[in-house]
């Protein structure tokens, strides 16, 4: 049985590239993207869908009177896609409880830094200011803290003496399109198990 991914989206979607790219290659097997949905309207990510002749909707945040209604219209489109998973590329919102009590353990979010360290925007920055000689990335679910979840994956990315934060955060992106699909795929092939907040590689 196929699995029915969402990718929710803020920004230009490489990683939604990445995860796209996995499965086309036939990497991830049993799996499409069914709905790409982001909460800006000229995020290049959707046309990445359109590309790739996937489902894409813009939902705006302002058309709503507070966020429970705007993830009540999240989940009614993730619903008419008979959505399995949601990821997480680049959203730039904090999940509301509404979408994890519906999706829980079936939410994943990769950030760029090793957490539980430099939690939060500009992690690639907080990590570099704070002088780390080694940082990386997570993939991990999302509950309802800022980036708290059950860590899948992380990857580590060396600080070099000669790195400006851009070339840091550029090869930190690198390791991210490589293990956001890896952690999809393990997912999907059932061999994830969340004990805690210990995630259990079967």
């Amino acid at each position: 049985m196929s699995t029915n991914i969402a990718v929710l989206v803020s920004g230009r979607g490489s990683n939604l590239q990445s995860i796209i790219d996995n499965i086309e290659t036939g990497h991830i097997k049993n799996a499409r993207i069914s709905v790409v949905i982001s909460d800006v309207g000229n995020a290049y990510a959707l046309k990445r869908a359109q590309i790739h002749g996937i489902n894409n909707v813009f939902i705006d945040p302002p058309d709503f009177s507070n966020k429970q209604d705007y993830e009540k219209k999240i989940l009614k489109v993730l619903k008419d896609n008979d959505v399995d998973l949601i990821l997480l590329a680049g959203y730039m919102r904090i999940v509301g409880k509404s979408l994890i009590a519906a999706y829980r353990n079936r939410i994943i979010n990769i950030h760029p830094a090793l957490l539980p360290s430099f939690k939060g925007l500009h992690a690639q920055q907080q990590a570099f200011d704070y002088g780390v000689k080694v940082s990386g990335c997570t993939v991990h679910f999302v509950d309802e803290g800022m980036d708290t979840g059950p860590i899948i994956i992380q990857k580590c990315v060396p600080v070099l003496d000669t790195d400006t934060v851009d070339e840091l955060a550029a090869r930190i992106l690198e390791q991210e399109h490589k293990v956001y699909p890896q952690a999809v795929k393990l997912f999907i092939e059932g061999k994830l198990k969340v004990e805690g907040r210990i995630v259990v590689h079967l």
